[in-house]
């Protein structure tokens, strides 16, 4: 079933001449249901929006299956943490670094890959940084010091991090912007399993040696390297140079026979050259931008209260499940992790990103046809008390040594929190400023990872102090106290912070001319 298919099922409207208002995040829906936007092309065969439903959740599995692995690497090791410092002579410390190495590679990456893939294309860079994760995997397992395995650990998240901002540029690139709170909410629960599965797997692999869990990591990074060269068309298309054509009566049989600019299946197998029809920012943009971001309140001040008051204590948690459960080995340890992925995987299916859909629609028809950005916070509140309340639940249980199952609970409810939190968090920025959706993510990006750096230097001197109950107690009761307000007040007042901030400069090439 093709995308026009899909259209007529859910009575979705032919594509409106309205754009989105990037300065306000309203969209002007249409009486009979959802004005598409972006507008697609509707001769062009090579237009992404345009291909089939089948090829396009091909590209979403792949997209998922890299972003997997973007916090696979950085946890899959935790069980192995006593080989490692028996390996390298480290302290409890040190070898808590050995996971905030990564995350700064996973930082700094997107600064560098986001401009390449707005010049030469997503497929390249996708594939580009993938061999070089693999390299660093290859490196990791053979590192012969504490050093070389460090400088390992950097290029593997360095390498994999395209996953974050690439990835998002190529869903946003073939899926429409009404399906957005799905494609992301599946986009975040890969990211999110990755971080609690990698210690699931990486227990009963380290049963062989802790070496083998880096090999596995090179096996899944040549399977997701087939993948992309086999089945990742380039997605970045000239969408308002085709429109112009479009509407100035260009021929469509031009365009379905692929007449004309080259474009997204017929460019190049490798190509390295600037995509045709674009205006393409500079190499430094990516970083330029970043630091422009800043001005834009309503952006800023959900992704760091987000980052820093609420999803840096989930690598808190998973760093210390070595200690919480010494008297177990490091298999049941990684079994242990499964009221984490419950947790997520429920919160996904049942209340993220398709509820969040539903909601914005639901808003938006009681709004007179327009939707807000704001109407995405309202998953905010329950994710907030949840994550609160597992936190809590978890540190008590570890502290005053309760039934493994209560810790299960207190885990499950804290994993359903983060997952939907990271779904509301990620879909509303990017709906505050739609035109500008790779810049947006590369700040989320940025610091997310940067608050993954940071908590395991703080966690284990934390824990040793206070002990596990104060200890997460202490960081529920942060996240209770600090975010639900923040949010409520973004809610509030982020249209009026919007419309304070102005336009951004910019916008992502494919909206460009």
């Amino acid at each position: 079933m093709d995308e026009t298919e899909n259209k007529k099922d859910f009575g979705i409207t032919a594509p409106s001449q309205v754009p989105a208002d990037s300065a306000h995040g309203e969209i002007i829906l249409s009486q009979g249901g959802i004005v598409l936007h972006p507008q697609a092309v509707q001769d062009d065969a090579l237009d992404p929006l345009n291909w089939s439903t089948f090829q396009k959740h091909t590209l979403l599995a792949i997209v998922m299956a890299l972003y997997f692995m973007f916090t696979y690497i950085t946890t899959t090791t935790v069980p192995s943490f006593p080989a490692l410092q028996e390996q390298y002579n480290l302290t409890a410390e040190e070898v808590n670094w050995t996971v905030a190495i990564p995350a700064l590679g996973l930082a700094i990456g997107p600064l560098f890959w986001s401009s390449f893939a707005d010049i030469i294309g997503r497929r390249i860079i996708f594939i580009t940084g993938t061999v070089v994760a693999l390299a660093a995997s290859v490196g990791a397992a053979l590192a012969p010091s504490y050093g070389a395995y460090m400088a390992a650990r950097f290029f593997q998240g360095f390498g994999v991090s395209p996953a974050a901002t690439v990835g998002l540029a190529i869903l946003n690139d073939v899926f429409f912007e009404h399906q957005r709170g799905q494609k992301m909410g599946l986009w975040v629960l890969a990211i999110d399993l990755g971080l609690l599965v990698g210690p699931l797997i990486g227990g009963f692999i380290g049963l062989v040696s802790h070496t083998w869990i880096q090999w596995l990591c090179v096996i899944l990074f040549g399977a997701i390297l087939v993948a992309e060269i086999a089945f990742l068309p380039e997605t970045l298309y000239p969408r308002n140079f085709m429109l112009a054509r479009e509407s100035a009566g260009e021929a469509v049989t031009n365009m379905a026979n692929g007449v004309g600019v080259t474009r997204t299946k017929k460019l190049a197998f490798l190509n390295v050259q600037p995509v045709p029809a674009l205006r393409h920012p500079k190499p430094w943009d990516s970083l330029l931008r970043f630091l422009m971001m800043f001005k834009f309140l309503a952006v800023t001040i959900t992704t760091m209260v987000f980052c820093y008051g609420w999803y840096w204590f989930i690598l808190a948690v998973t760093a210390m499940f070595p200690v919480a459960y010494a008297q177990y080995p490091p298999q049941i340890q990684g079994l242990l992790f499964l009221g984490l992925i419950i947790g997520s995987l429920v919160s996904e299916l049942f209340f993220s990103g398709a509820l969040s859909d539903r909601i914005v629609l639901k808003a938006a028809k009681a709004n007179n046809g327009i939707r807000t950005a704001e109407s995405r916070l309202w998953l905010a509140y329950p994710a907030i008390l949840l994550t609160s309340v597992g936190l809590i639940v978890w540190g008590i249980s570890v502290d005053r040594q309760y039934h493994w199952m209560v810790g299960q609970v207190g885990t499950a409810l804290f994993g359903a929190g983060v997952q939907m939190g990271n779904t509301v968090t990620t879909s509303y920025i990017v709906d505050c400023y739609p035109l500008q959706a790779m810049s947006i993510v590369t700040f989320y990006s940025v610091h997310l990872n940067l608050s993954a750096f940071i908590s395991p230097f703080f966690i284990a001197p934390w824990v040793a102090k206070s002990g596990f109950a104060w200890t997460f107690a202490g960081q529920g009761i942060i996240v209770f106290f600090f975010c639900l307000p923040a949010f409520a007040l973004i809610h509030v007042f982020g249209a009026r912070l919007r419309k304070v901030s102005g336009l951004p400069t910019w916008v992502d090439p494919e909206h460009d001319t």
